[in-house]
C-alpha cells in the first residue's frame, strides 16, 4: 500500500496544477505573464533525490508517465512533457550522486531541473511551430514567473516531503 503514496501524490498535484491559476490574484491573471506550475516536475526530482537509490530510476518512470498524462491532458502535442521531465529528472537523479542531499544541493537542483524542463519545453515548442515567443520575451513573461511559482512551491513542499520520501526509501527499497 505504502508503494501507491508517491503515484497517489503525483496525481493530486497533477489535478492541482491545473487549479493553481484559481489561487493567483486577478492583476497577475489578466497580466502579460505566465507562471506555469511544474509541481509534479517538483515533487518528481524530490523523489529522485530522497527516495531513489543509486540504482533506482523510480522517479524517472514516475516523471516519463505523469508528463505523459500532463501532455494528454492539458496539451494539444503529445510527448513533449514526457520526454522533458523524463529527461530532466534522469539527469537530476545522476548529478545527485555528486552531492549530499541537503536544502541548498535539493534548491539548487530543483532550481537546475525546473530550468532545463521549461527549455527543453519552449525549444520543442519553438521547433514544430507552436510557439513563436522570442526568447527575450519567453525569459521575462514566462521562464521567471514560473521558476519563482515553483520555488514558492518547493519551499512549501519540501519540509513536509522530505522526511516521509527517506523513510519510505528506508521501508521499501534495499540498499545494493
Amino acid at each position: 500500500m505504502k508503494r501507491l503514496f508517491i503515484p497517489l501524490f503525483l496525481l493530486i498535484l497533477l489535478v492541482l496544477e491545473s487549479t493553481a491559476i484559481n489561487v493567483l490574484p486577478t492583476e497577475w491573471i489578466y497580466s502579460k505573464n505566465f507562471i506555469i506550475p511544474h509541481w509534479t516536475l517538483v515533487f518528481a526530482i524530490l523523489v529522485a533525490i530522497f527516495y531513489d537509490r543509486d540504482h533506482t530510476y523510480f522517479c524517472v518512470l514516475y516523471a516519463i508517465i505523469f508528463g505523459f498524462l500532463i501532455d494528454l491532458t492539458y496539451t494539444n502535442i503529445l510527448g513533449v512533457y514526457m520526454f522533458s521531465y523524463g529527461l530532466v529528472v534522469y539527469l537530476i537523479h545522476e548529478l545527485k550522486q555528486l552531492f549530499h542531499p541537503n536544502i541548498i544541493v535539493t534548491f539548487l537542483l530543483t532550481i537546475l531541473g525546473i530550468f532545463l524542463a521549461e527549455h527543453f519545453i519552449y525549444g520543442l515548442y519553438f521547433m514544430i511551430g507552436v510557439t513563436n515567443l522570442s526568447w527575450t520575451s519567453y525569459l521575462s513573461t514566462r521562464f521567471i514567473p514560473t521558476l519563482l511559482g515553483n520555488v514558492l512551491f518547493l519551499i512549501i513542499l519540501y519540509p513536509i516531503i522530505k522526511g516521509k520520501l527517506l523513510k519510505w526509501s528506508e521501508e521499501q527499497l534495499p540498499e545494493k
